[in-house]
């Protein structure tokens, strides 16, 4: 039997959604896991982190329940999401893969200013202090500071990897971009396929 019949469709969106379960409840186990250990004290940032993860939870919950039953409106609802988190996942990836340095340099500046908690998680973790000088009166809470070492800035230090973070980043995006679209398919396909279960002249 090739696949391409019922079951098969089935069991192929089961298993993508599976792997979507793992994944998010891998991200909401690192939100955790940096909480826990001090590696990440910014609120903002874990909420980010765990809102995407029970996001992602959902919609694999509802592709599940959706291809287990062949519920006709949870895979249609499904579906759409799936394509509309496609676009948005697409774009994002894309945009991180074209950033230049300069660019890369002029985000990063942004950030730095926008996020007191997690400047302070940088400082400390990279042993810097400010982004491009460090001002006296400001605080910082890396161990440099506190030795009476002269303190190195932030911004090389993330630039150097902020290049690579960004590209494995969209990578990694990409990736699962295509798996987003290559859900649409699947479950578009499963909608209009008969359980063979059923009765032969009912359409599911």
């Amino acid at each position: 039997m090739v696949c391409g019949g019922f079951a098969c469709s089935k069991n192929c969106l089961c298993a993508l959604n599976l792997v979507y379960t793992l994944v998010s409840l891998l991200l909401i186990g690192i939100a955790a896991w940096g909480i826990g250990f001090g590696l990440i004290s910014s609120l903002r940032v874990v909420g980010v982190v765990i809102a995407v993860g029970i996001f992602l939870f959902l919609i694999a919950l509802v592709g599940l329940i959706g291809a287990v039953k062949h519920h006709q409106v949870l895979l249609f609802f499904y579906m759409i999401i799936l394509l509309l988190v496609f676009i948005v996942q697409f774009s994002v990836s894309c945009a991180c893969l074209a950033l230049n340095q300069e660019q890369q340099g002029q985000l990063l500046e942004v950030g730095w200013n926008n996020t007191a908690s997690a400047r302070n998680d940088i400082q400390r973790n990279l042993n810097c202090c400010g982004f491009r000088s460090f001002n006296p009166n400001d605080t910082c809470m890396a161990s440099c500071v506190k030795s009476g070492h002269q303190c190195l800035p932030c911004a090389p230090i993330i630039e150097e990897y902020a290049g690579e973070v960004l590209r494995f980043v969209g990578g990694i995006g990409l990736f699962f971009s295509f798996t987003e679209i290559l859900g649409v398919w699947l479950t578009y396909r499963y909608r209009n396929q008969k359980d063979p279960r059923a009765n032969p002249s009912a359409f599911l």
